[in-house]
């Protein structure tokens, strides 16, 4: 960190020999002035603020006792030095109260002067680097608390048992809207089956960071969220003197969709809702987007606009609703509200015509595709009993086939959730936290914070439940990643180390080594001779490092 010195005295000969002696550049502090009155100092230090002062005491206009009482009012963490001769030693006292540091006496020894300054420099380095990690800490809490809230406002569970990090009235105001979009893995159920659990969050991860690294490019204030496997919701602050523009948001959806496939050879759908979102609508279109991005017959272009179903609208919409009645009473532990809306859905298609079976099989089969996609992410349906499910489904069955699958589906689900003890599904949503958060800050505290409770009931849980500490667990999860990822992309290590959370690239080598018993570059050697000279799923144009 390069710091700023300010020179302050009336003797133009001391000014030379304090820019020529002290080895400035050595020290790795920048001059930024001098002056050869308080007055003119004044305006330099507002102006420039620099991080170290030498300053005389007796000079004409503006002493240096007046100096620095007009320079706390403004800068109460400059370091100053005092330089003053011995007939002016009474005045040392009345700085004292200004939190002068050190004082040189005249003439000047600069040998003493050097180390002086050097220390002091050191000091404010490091007080520096204090203040930057807690501003990061305290900014990643506030990250956490305000994802935490957009997050509980689109799934829409209702109450928690936790206390919540931000009072959703703090975040609501007339200004606050977001531009809205949904991003989901075209052909998501067959490339589930696809993929094992590894593969899975190798995917994921990889999506989730294409998706953060484009929007920042974009230079705008944005949340992404991961509401389930394979699907994003993306909001993008909209507030005064902005406002919504389609065609933008339009061409952000497009670049974002481009770049997961230039990247992973990955196609995406993209659907977006025309107009500003408030924080109270965000449930209701999050579901808006889903039946728009499944349901709508311009569903396979490349972003579409999401709008009203036409056609099957109504019966689309009362199956839709029935669907999402289940989900939330099996998220919600209700049997009661689970099993009602399982009730009204079989009641729905008793009542509808012959006539009708054929337009609405194609509905069903989706649903049931949702359905089971739910279930996957509450975890109440293992690999197994998933692929089997998967397979009734592809078989395209009838209105009483499907109902049948979704029935048995459903007093499954029911039957394991309600076995669900709070302390599983506090670890579970910790768990699927810190897989959607591999490269941000995480933390015991952060993490209790997050499930509403106190960070030694939260170590106990999870060591319970997973067979491992907190810090094992983390450790494990990225450097897995990171072994995809040198294995399968040309990140440099430096971007691996930063991606799965390690901001700088030694202690991330430390840690990997530490872990595999090879550096990062040897671990990536050694796999690209095993796969020869089959190319990475996906690159990163950018020249590896190694």
């Amino acid at each position: 960190m390069r710091l700023k010195a300010l020179l302050v005295d009336d003797e133009v000969n001391i000014l030379k020999n304090l820019q020529a002696v002290i080895p400035w550049d050595a020290l790795d502090i920048e001059l930024i002035g001098t002056a050869r009155n308080g007055e003119q100092a004044l305006e330099l230090a507002k102006a420039m603020r620099p991080q170290l002062i030498l300053c005389d005491i007796r000079m004409p206009v503006m002493d240096g006792i007046e100096f620095l009482g007009a320079l706390r009012e403004f800068d109460t963490e400059a370091e100053v030095i005092m330089m003053t001769g011995y007939q002016d030693f009474s005045y040392v006292r009345s700085v004292i109260r200004y939190e002068v540091k050190d004082y040189i006496l005249k003439p000047i020894d600069y040998e003493e002067l050097v180390e002086t300054i050097k220390r002091l420099a050191e000091g404010v380095r490091e007080r520096s680097l204090e203040q930057h990690s807690m501003q990061q800490e305290w900014k990643q809490v506030f990250h956490l608390a305000y994802e935490k809230v957009l997050y509980d406002q689109i799934v829409d569970l209702g109450g928690s048992s936790g206390r919540p990090f931000v009072k959703l009235n703090e975040l609501e105001s007339d200004n606050l809207a977001f531009a809205m979009m949904l991003i989901d893995v075209a052909d998501y159920s067959k490339r589930e089956r696809s993929w094992d659990d590894k593969e899975r969050k190798l995917w994921n991860f990889a999506i989730q960071n294409i998706l953060q690294e484009n929007l920042t490019a974009f230079g705008v204030s944005y949340a992404v969220l991961q509401v389930r496997s394979g699907e994003w919701c993306i909001l993008i602050e909209r507030n005064p003197p902005d406002f919504y523009d389609l065609q933008l948001c339009l061409t952000w959806a497009e670049k974002l969709r481009q770049a997961v496939e230039s990247y992973l050879k990955l196609s995406i759908r993209v659907a977006l809702h025309p107009s500003e979102v408030c924080l109270k609508q965000l449930a209701k279109t999050y579901k808006s987007l889903q039946r728009s991005l499944n349901l709508s017959p311009s569903a396979n272009t490349s972003v579409i606009v999401s709008e009203k179903v036409r056609g099957n609208a109504d019966t689309s919409q009362h199956l839709w609703d029935r669907i999402e009645e289940m989900v939330t009473g099996l998220k919600r532990c209700d049997r009661h509200r689970t099993e009602t809306a399982l009730k009204e859905l079989n009641d729905s298609f008793r009542l509808l015509p012959e006539t009708s079976f054929e337009r609405v099989v194609p509905i069903l089969h989706y649903l049931c595709l949702h359905l089971l996609r739910e279930m996957k992410e509450m975890e109440v349906i293992n690999r197994d009993e998933e692929v089997a499910v998967w397979s009734q489904i592809d078989q395209h069955q009838g209105i009483r086939e499907t109902l049948l699958v979704i029935n048995r589906l459903m007093d499954h689900s029911l039957e394991v959730v309600m076995k669900k003890k709070t302390s599983d599904v506090l670890m579970l949503s910790a768990r699927d936290y810190i897989e959607r958060n591999l490269s941000a800050e995480l933390s015991i505290d952060l993490l209790a914070e997050y499930l509403g409770i106190s960070g030694s009931y939260f170590s106990l849980l999870f060591k319970q439940h997973i067979g491992e500490t907190f810090v094992e667990y983390v450790t494990k999860q990225r450097m897995e990643m990171a072994k995809s990822m040198l294995s399968l992309s040309d990140k440099s290590v430096t971007q691996v180390g930063q991606m799965v959370g390690y901001v700088e690239r030694r202690y991330f080598t430390r840690v990997f080594s530490k872990y595999t018993g090879m550096l990062p570059s040897e671990f990536r050697e050694r796999q690209q001779n095993q796969v020869g000279s089959e190319p990475p799923a996906w690159t990163n144009h950018e020249e590896s490092v190694k």
